[in-house]
């Protein structure tokens, strides 16, 4: 089976692109890909000086994305950037530089807002970051969810039918890299 790890760069409850990943996770497995939404909460805030004793937390999340065949990042887009936490997750995972687990991973990102224009600032800021750190962007298709609090019902599941096509467009673009 096919290993994906997705990176949600928001913790509020009730997050669009939360909701995005759980889509795009629900999607995946009826394609015969596995997709692991990460947990890391509990990293905390990068500071080299920790490097020498290295947090249990990064480790944990380190692991999964080197073992995984693919990354999806979802992220929201705060003041035309990148939230911190997800920031800060990448600093920690590409440190030190001689175990930068990015290294040549094959990386998607998404994004949802209630905006229009679907998190195009952040994602070109966070692509910025990942190219880098030599990682593989999927340049194309380009995923941004404009006025996404349209596209679930109530209990935070994709109805749009036009998304759904646009996620098995992507997730077809992974499943046939020449990683996956």
């Amino acid at each position: 089976m096919k290993n994906i790890f997705g990176i949600v760069g928001s913790f509020r409850k009730g997050s669009l692109n939360g909701m995005l990943m759980a889509a795009i996770k629900e999607r995946a497995e009826a394609k015969g890909l596995q997709l692991e939404i990460a947990d890391f909460k509990d990293v905390p805030l990068f500071n080299q000086d920790l490097l020498a004793n290295y947090p249990t937390a990064v480790t944990v999340v380190k692991n999964k994305i080197k073992s995984a065949d693919a990354v999806i990042i979802a992220t929201p887009e705060y003041n035309r950037s990148v939230p911190g936490v997800l920031k800060n997750l990448i600093d920690w995972t590409s440190r030190p530089k001689d175990d930068n687990v990015w290294n040549g991973k094959l990386v998607a990102t998404v994004g949802a807002t209630n905006g229009i224009t679907g998190t195009i600032a952040a994602q070109y800021v966070l692509k910025q970051s990942l190219l880098c750190m030599n990682v593989r962007v999927v340049g194309n298709p380009e995923f941004y969810l404009g006025m996404a609090q349209e596209k679930f019902d109530e209990n935070g599941t994709l109805i749009d039918e036009i998304t759904k096509k646009k996620i098995d467009e992507l997730l077809s673009t992974l499943a046939t890299s020449r990683i996956l």
